[in-house]
């Protein structure tokens, strides 16, 4: 970007190479044509892009010295001198000196303060070395408009990083795949973050690349939603026929291209949200323990999900594709006068509990109930129970994942959850404790008197928190910065990231 007062600012290198044949300006054997996006140098005001130069401009110029290894008419790592119009560098008396090595790395240095080498000249895995080296030495964030400091573990790190993705993160997406099983999003119902990821994603022009070499992560674009309805025998109990798919495709794009092989799939992702998402992965070692997992069902007491390297995707029930933000909004705090509220299933461990001490109007403070009853729902509905009241509780089901986290945010409503040993989405960036309650199955009788603990004071401080959260967890149709399409794929990224050693100048 170009700094004003006093900045140094970055210049971006464009530079072409050739052969004496096809050029008669080439000077032992390599001609440079620069593109300098911005300047160098101490400036009080904003610089526009300059101009394409080239090394034989017939300006004034400032010599370059310019290494390289090899030349038909040059022994190696004898330089050449190059001139560029001094006119470009009127503001500072600076000396540059360009190296090309192996024609893969530039590298300028300007009065002390040097430019790294290009990320677009580095291979995909010395970029995210880079990347994770900037990341460490992140400026540090105090206020920033479009982030809400107290939502984030550490809002630089989160910060810097989502910009590097910006800038630089490649996603290539395989186009094996018979549908409806691949390529097919669902974007309805409870399963509907992977069919919507899927949808953004293959839509996207920016992150997407169509060149596999440029790729720092590699989708598996296959939908276990529709995996389920093409194979599984209803009533069977039995999933090893998806596992058995899956271990067969995986080992097919091995086969058939060379980059699975090349990480054992360490670079490869995959996005689920069925509660069978973990269990069908698990017929192929390096899919099951190297691949990136983004699921719903993050459990990490059963050995399938791993902290740090797989992702806990937020489960988000759309009842309206076309209008995927329908329900979003919620009381303000003066209207909100019931103190907790679930209704649904029993099924678990943890619903029946949850009935047993709370349920069947036990306490009119406690508004449990196995499903919303005509005589209740007829005067308020399911969503504006949650709008009206402080703590929303999300217990598990059969599994640890629960569509009402996200429900509660929409609502504006505390989430209370009650799932011992799930990965809470995100929770790799985002400080639950600012906007949450976790509470141990263990503790569901004392429920009520943990939620009364909770200062008034605290209560508007999470709830302010909850409303500022919002926007991380919405779907739009045409992606925004920070939503829940580039959290998802940013914690990819960050997870990505963490599996890279440390870059090495």
């Amino acid at each position: 970007m170009v700094k004003k007062g006093g900045s140094f600012v970055f210049v971006e290198l464009l530079f072409h190479v050739a052969n004496r044949q096809k050029h008669a300006d080439v000077r032992n054997g390599v001609v440079f044509k620069f593109r300098f996006s911005f300047l160098v140098g101490p400036f009080d005001e904003e610089v526009a892009p300059l101009p394409e130069c080239s090394a034989n401009s017939p300006f004034p110029a400032l010599t370059i010295t310019a290494e390289q290894n090899s030349g038909p008419h040059q022994r190696p790592g004898q330089p050449s001198i190059w001139s560029l119009p001094s006119a470009l560098f009127s503001p500072f008396p600076l000396l540059l000196l360009l190296r090309l090595a192996s024609h893969h790395e530039a590298i300028v240095h300007g009065g002390g303060h040097g430019i790294k080498v290009a990320y677009w000249r580095m291979t995909p895995e010395e970029a995210l070395r880079r990347v994770k080296k900037e990341i460490n030495e992140a400026p540090a964030v105090s206020d920033d408009p479009e982030l809400y400091t107290l939502l984030f573990r550490n809002v630089s790190v989160f910060k810097r990083s989502y910009e590097l993705m910006e800038k630089i993160l490649k996603v290539y997406i395989y186009e094996d795949g018979p549908r409806p099983i691949f390529h097919t999003p669902e974007l309805q119902g409870i399963y509907a973050s992977e069919g919507w990821f899927m949808k953004l994603l293959e839509e996207n022009k920016g992150f997407v690349t169509k060149d596999p070499s440029k790729a720092h992560l590699f989708y598996l674009p296959y939908s276990i939603r529709q995996l389920k309805l093409a194979l599984y025998v209803p009533n069977s109990h039995n999933m090893r026929s998806l596992s058995l798919f899956l271990r067969d495709y995986v080992n097919t794009i091995a086969a058939k291209y060379p980059f699975w092989n090349r990480t054992r799939g360490r670079d490869h992702f995959l996005v689920a949200c069925h509660d069978w998402g973990p269990y069908t992965t698990t017929l192929h070692e390096e899919l099951c323990k190297n691949t990136i997992k983004a699921m719903c069902n993050a459990d990490a007491s059963e050995g399938i999900f791993v902290r740090g390297k797989d992702i806990s995707l937020p489960e988000t029930t759309i009842k309206v594709p076309k209008m995927p933000r329908k329900y979003v909004g919620g009381g303000h705090v003066s209207g909100r006068s019931i103190l907790a509220f679930y209704a649904g299933n029993m099924h678990g461990r943890v619903r029946p509990l949850l009935n047993k001490y709370w349920g069947d109007d036990k306490d009119e403070d406690m508004r449990i109930y196995r499903r919303l009853p005509n005589r209740v729902s007829r005067t308020m509905s399911y969503v504006e129970h949650m709008r009206a009241s402080k703590f929303c509780i999300c217990p598990m089901g059969y599994e640890v994942n629960s569509p009402r986290i996200v429900e509660a945010i929409y609502a504006e409503c505390i989430p209370v959850i009650i799932a011992d040993n799930f990965v809470l989405p995100f929770e790799e960036l985002l400080d639950w404790s600012a906007f949450s309650v976790v509470v141990a199955e263990k503790d569901i009788l004392n429920l009520k008197n943990i939620l009364l603990g909770i200062s008034h004071r605290r209560y508007i401080r999470m709830y302010n928190c909850v409303r500022r959260l919002q926007k991380h967890f919405l779907w739009h149709a045409k992606p925004l910065k920070y939503d829940i399409f580039h959290m998802i794929l940013h914690s990819i990224w960050f997870n990505r990231l963490n599996q890279i050693q440390q870059y090495q100048e």
